[in-house]
């Protein structure tokens, strides 16, 4: 059945199962199937700051700290760095106190960082600000609740990768942090390219109208290549960046050597790798009575991509390996939105979920045909093994890929499958390491490599004279424990004591010159859920 609705005030239109949104203006007729479509008043905005965060100050001093740096380059201390404003203006090898002699105390924040490790502050190369198919469980995300969680966990810049919130909506969030007026990461704001289109010059026309609307990139899903290769060159003209998902209702027309040698700057997931490699085959084997849009089919088959392409260290391994680097190409894997599928119970059952978990996201995580990416209908132990042996697979090719100068970023498209803001983005870390980077590597991959992909690496993801002043301070040393980062902390036996502790996490993150305290912001965030989870207690019938 289809129905016009005439548009009197500005909403969204959610299509179940994708979690995508399309924002539609006052006025506008539309004509739409009724079922499964929900359409609702625009999300919420951010409030503003008030007094949360101090700074940018005329002269702040972190004081004898451990200085991870984000090149590689080993951990040096003690270091003192000095701010200005919102840039590094001095590093003082061996720590000490630099000259504030021309200052005013008042003028002048310190703080003691001894015994403690500071880092440049992590990017978070695939997220999203929330998703509309959150509604579908009771609310559209909360974006405070979001942006907290992201600098709580030391994020101060996100690639929101296809706007999905809407793209108006995205790019008031990024003016509005970029101007300091509410408690958030920096954001990249990438515009989700229609995957039905009429001709190529319709494609670098939307190109063209999302680039005046102050978009920073596109992101593919799929559509017929004619379609994308008119729209990345528009991009690439108009110095607009651009990601793919390679999905597979459209990877036998696309995989990620055709679109990295079209000019895309990075590969989403890694779909599309393994069917770059497929040696016997074109199309994945799948079962016959596979439907695409049942997702546990989508996500149970897709356990089987990597046993199916060519294996670890073969001649066609090799060889694409070495194309994607030669082409500068950044692979963005996100294991961590992946990892329930090889163990849905620890993701279903991890620590956070009690204290930051808003009800709205809990419910979404759990089976439902109409909520993107909440498929486990029967996730078997079958299923799980499957996934194990895909994961040893995937990670062999993405620290080979490291390993041969290639670029790999982290992200970790939280909001969906159990993975929770924040918290995801630490577990990405773990996993980065589990597949074979030195914890050095990790970081590089969180912060000097996120700014390559972005093009910021000029402005960000190092500590350097003269970058921008986005820090993470943590009281124990993450190389050794990236544990130590989480919002949750982590538990360890003090022998001394003899008892358990917990560590406390970020103690500090600074985005552009302003020190937000990491503590109180998860304290926030407690306040946020249990808030919401008293309203609708009162609500409920």
């Amino acid at each position: 059945m289809r129905t016009a609705l005439k548009v009197l005030t500005s909403l969204v239109v959610i299509y179940p199962m994708t979690g995508f949104a399309t924002e539609i203006e006052p006025g506008e007729e539309i004509i739409m199937k009724v079922r499964g479509i929900l359409t609702i008043p625009p999300p919420a905005k951010s409030p503003a700051r008030g007094d949360e965060g101090e700074g940018p100050f005329e002269r702040l001093i972190i004081l004898n700290g451990n200085m991870i740096d984000g090149t590689g380059a080993p951990l040096q201390g003690p270091t003192t760095i000095v701010v200005e404003g919102n840039h590094i203006v001095d590093i003082k090898m061996g720590g000490g106190m630099p000259d504030v002699a021309t200052l005013d105390e008042a003028q002048v924040k310190i703080i003691d960082a001894s015994g403690q490790y500071v880092l440049p502050g992590f990017i978070n190369s695939h997220a999203h600000f929330g998703t509309p198919t959150h509604a579908f469980a009771g609310s559209f995300t909360n974006p405070e609740y979001v942006s907290k969680l992201w600098l709580a966990h030391g994020i101060t810049t996100v690639r929101d990768v296809g706007s999905l919130m809407g793209l108006s909506w995205t790019l008031d969030h990024k003016d509005r942090s970029a101007r300091g007026d509410i408690t958030a990461p920096r954001i990249r704001a990438y515009a989700l390219f229609p995957q039905v289109m009429e001709s190529p010059e319709a494609a670098r026309q939307w190109v063209r109208a999302v680039d005046r609307k102050g978009a920073d990139g596109v992101k593919f899903t799929g559509a017929a290549p004619k379609l994308i290769e008119a729209a990345v060159a528009e991009a690439q003209k108009l110095g607009l960046k651009t990601a793919y998902h390679h999905a597979q209702i459209s990877v036998t027309q696309m995989n990620v050597l055709d679109s990295a040698r079209l000019g895309v700057d990075s590969m989403e997931h890694w779909y599309g790798l393994p069917e770059a490699m497929f040696e016997g085959r074109i199309v994945q084997d799948y079962p016959y009575a596979y439907n695409y849009n049942n997702e546990q089919d989508r996500f149970g088959e897709a356990g089987n991509l990597w046993r199916q392409a060519a294996a670890p260290g073969s001649e066609r391994w090799r060889a694409t390996i070495q194309v994607l680097r030669d082409l500068d190409f950044t692979l963005d894997p996100t294991f961590t939105v992946y990892e329930a599928n090889r163990d849905v119970m620890r993701a279903r059952q991890a620590e956070w979920h009690a204290a930051y978990s808003m009800p709205y996201i809990t419910r979404a995580f759990e089976s439902n045909p109409r909520i993107h990416g909440s498929y486990f209908f029967d996730w078997t132990t079958a299923h799980e093994v499957v996934w194990k042996r895909n994961f040893d697979r995937w990670m062999a090719f993405v620290n080979d890929y490291k390993n041969a100068g290639g670029r790999v970023t982290v992200g970790s498209d939280a909001g969906f499958i159990y993975k929770l803001y924040g918290f995801a983005y630490i577990r990405e870390l773990e996993l980065l390491q589990e597949a074979g980077f030195h914890p050095l590597e990790v970081v590089q991959a969180a912060t000097i490599k996120g700014a390559e992909l972005l093009g910021l690496d000029a402005e960000i993801g190092s500590i350097e004279i003269g970058k921008k002043a986005d820090l993470i301070i943590v009281r124990e040393n993450p190389l050794v424990n990236f544990k130590v980062l989480y919002g949750t902390g982590h538990r360890w036996y003090n022998k001394a004591a003899d008892r358990m502790e917990q560590t406390k996490g970020i103690l500090y993150t600074i985005k552009d010159g302003t020190l937000f305290d990491a503590q109180k912001l998860l304290a926030d965030i407690r306040q946020l859920v249990a808030k919401k989870k008293a309203e609708e207690m009162n609500t409920s019938p």
